[in-house]
């Protein structure tokens, strides 16, 4: 499964990964998903909302396991964010068939759609769509960098725009969910390859708009130029430094400008404010900070400074009985927080959730770079089989 996977959407420039939603990379991943959940003689569903679903027992039954992940990626992403844990949840399935396990529960292994957001800005439109976080209205709002509406993307690939919103029957089936992932970050890495997750971080995404006024890079007098990039950049610096100095992160990891040429100043710099914390109240704080000190700068500059926040996601407190039976299952496995955001995450709000995490020797991600083991990725597959032996079988 893992070799025919890792062509998929890959850069012969890069090595990474750009498999954005309702492209033709991801037409192949769900392809290759339907296939195997029917090369199983598993039930598949697409769901209103273009989530995948591979069934085995009647998910009518009500208190179905759920395992799986997601296959989308990042711009020139890796290779294991999303799609070791939906390859993992077709292992630990052929593992519990291969001991005779018998299934009490009905069992569903799912690919959400959209998880990245790298296409529309949006993380987690598939599992937010279904669990009524993200309204049908906003997600038609929507667009990628080329002007293409979601609705027209999801229906130029097939998929039946009108339909989607709030799917309370689908989680009203689900008694647990849990999501295997590669860890991001390196706190397993002297520990043993298989952890329990906490907690998912508060975290968010802000758009800065930077208006100033285009003028001739040549001619324009300094004392003249009213400068977005300057605006820009002292913003990028103050939010490295209020973040250290919170304990918490902030990113301005992509950046818009107009009108992009070399020999003139810009009339518009947009940047993109990825920032996290340990709790709300900090989160809260530092964005403010980072917002006054670009409106400050903004003046001086002669630059008007717009903030919009484009998506935010409280703290997650993972379902506390279900992550403590995950960890006895796994014979005392760490438990840890993440600041990384995940459907698990989204759909804490609605179903017990929980999350494993595979140990990650560097703790690289969203790279071309990121990697795990193959045994660590074996372990990871013989817990999650263990986990849902203990949730799904008699």
């Amino acid at each position: 499964m893992w070799a025919e996977l890792l062509p998929v959407g890959r850069s012969a420039a890069s090595g990474g990964y750009r498999r954005f939603a309702w492209n033709t990379a991801d037409a192949e991943c769900r392809a290759w998903f339907e296939q195997q959940a029917r090369d199983r003689g598993l039930a598949y569903e697409l769901d209103r909302n273009g989530n995948q679903w591979a069934w085995l027992g009647d998910p009518d039954e009500g208190g179905a396991v759920v395992t799986g992940s997601h296959l989308d990626s990042v711009p020139d992403g890796g290779a294991f964010d999303g799609p070791l844990g939906v390859v993992s949840a077709f292992a630990a399935l052929d593992e519990l068939r291969t001991r005779g396990a018998r299934f009490a529960r009905p069992l569903a292994i799912v690919n959400f759609g959209d998880e990245e957001g790298a296409r529309f800005g949006v993380a987690c439109i598939g599992s937010r769509l279904t669990a009524g976080v993200l309204s049908r209205e906003a997600a038609y709002e929507l667009r990628d960098a080329d002007g293409v509406r979601l609705p027209d993307a999801m229906e130029r690939a097939g998929q039946d725009p009108t339909a989607i919103g709030a799917d309370r029957e689908r989680l009203a089936r689900i008694g647990a969910f849990v999501e295997l992932h590669v860890e991001q970050g390196r706190h397993l890495a002297e520990q043993r390859p298989v952890g329990v997750a906490s907690a998912i971080w508060p975290h968010g995404r802000w758009r800065f708009d930077f208006h100033g006024e285009a003028n001739h890079a040549g001619t324009t007098r300094i004392e003249d130029r009213r400068d977005p990039m300057l605006t820009y950049a002292t913003t990028v610096l103050a939010a490295r430094k209020k973040a250290r100095l919170a304990g918490a992160l902030a990113t301005f990891g992509k950046v818009a400008v107009e009108p992009n040429g070399t020999n003139a100043i810009a009339s518009l710099v947009r940047g993109w404010l990825d920032s996290r914390a340990a709790d709300e109240p900090t989160l809260t704080a530092l964005v403010a900070e980072i917002e006054r000190t670009a409106a400050e700068r903004g003046e001086r500059d002669g630059v008007r400074v717009e903030l919009t926040r484009e998506s935010y996601t409280p703290v997650v407190d993972f379902d506390g009985p279900l992550r403590d039976r995950l960890a006895a299952v796994l014979g005392g496995a760490p438990v840890l927080p993440t600041g990384a955001g995940h459907d698990a995450g989204i759909l804490a709000s609605a179903v017990p959730t929980a999350m494993l995490f595979v140990r990650n020797p560097s703790g690289v991600s969203h790279s071309p770079a990121e990697h795990a083991e193959t045994a660590d990725c074996l372990a990871g597959v013989a817990a999650l089989a263990d986990v849902l032996e203990d949730l799904a079988c008699q």
